[in-house]
């Protein structure tokens, strides 16, 4: 809403009229969807701030881009001796290593981004208090600086594809289906929880365990066939068992799994578009309890 007011100063012609525009930005009310005009506005914001995310993850680090790297791998090294050697866990007549990996490569994504967006809104609650830009610039700017990391573990992939001497079929082509399904889950999940951690700092705390919880109730350390049968139809909601499966049918050249995907996919729709409006309605107290 604009507001003109008027001030008068004296030169020696005279008297001079100065006219002053003011804006006046009201928070929005009720449950509304996100001005994408705005966030294009602000783009370059966004740009910078997911610049910075990734510069201030690697600043005085010896071993630098190369954890993207280190902490998957490390992780399903651990796995195949745990889980694949001593605990005989199924992996679908694949090679275990390979198995858990490529199923680390977009949990670990997902996880990351998570904990980066709850946090973002506290972190940045300087920028908050003083000055005005799209508060979804911040959630988005942390989950887009974990894609260089995600892009970095691919060659993991390629090095394990190699050595096993297995080759992708044509599967591998419904790829950006499934990295779209877990951006919009990990986009609806780190707006919904990046809001809630403003409001309640519980969030912050339970942050770790609620990711790990959340890795057991996805197929990373076990094969989807081991659910059992009365418990799949509730299990297949959860959209990071179509991510999952779907990243491994499309790297080990197997039938793409629809029907364990598409229920995700809903759920991962349904969560970004309800994700995006509880942050509009919360984003008018961010300011206040930053």
């Amino acid at each position: 809403m604009g507001l003109t007011g008027r001030s008068y100063a004296k030169s020696s012609w005279g008297i001079k009229e100065n006219r002053v525009q003011t804006k006046v930005i009201e928070p929005s009310k009720g449950w509304k969807l996100v001005d994408f005009r705005e966030l294009w506005r602000y783009r370059d914001l966004l740009y910078f701030l997911t610049l910075r995310g990734i510069k201030a993850r690697y600043a005085q680090s010896i071993l630098g881009v190369a954890w993207a790297i280190i902490q998957p791998l490390f992780a399903s090294v651990v796995f195949t001796v745990v889980f694949g050697k001593l605990a005989k866990v199924d992996s679908d007549g694949m090679p275990y290593i390979l198995f858990s990996y490529l199923a680390l490569w977009p949990w670990n994504y997902f996880s990351s981004t998570l904990t980066e967006s709850a946090n973002s809104l506290i972190a940045n609650s300087a920028m908050i208090t003083k000055v005005y830009f799209p508060r979804m610039v911040l959630p988005l700017a942390s989950i887009f600086s974990k894609l260089l990391d995600f892009l970095i573990a691919f060659l993991v992939v390629l090095g394990l594809l190699i050595y096993f001497g297995l080759m992708p079929g044509f599967g591998v082509l419904f790829l950006p289906v499934f990295i779209l399904q877990l951006l919009l889950c990990s986009l609806g999940m780190g707006m919904i929880l990046s809001a809630m951690a403003v409001q309640y700092r519980d969030v912050k705390h339970a942050m770790t365990f609620l990711v790990q919880l959340l890795m057991y109730a996805a197929p990373v350390v076990y094969s989807t066939n081991a659910v059992p049968e009365n418990y799949q139809s509730f299990y297949i909601l959860n959209p990071m068992v179509g991510v999952i499966e779907g990243f491994r049918a499309a790297f080990l050249d197997r039938p793409i799994p629809w029907a364990w995907i598409w229920p995700g996919s809903l759920v991962a729709i349904l969560l970004f578009l309800f994700g995006m409006m509880y942050f509009r309605k919360m984003e008018r107290v961010f300011a206040d309890v930053a």
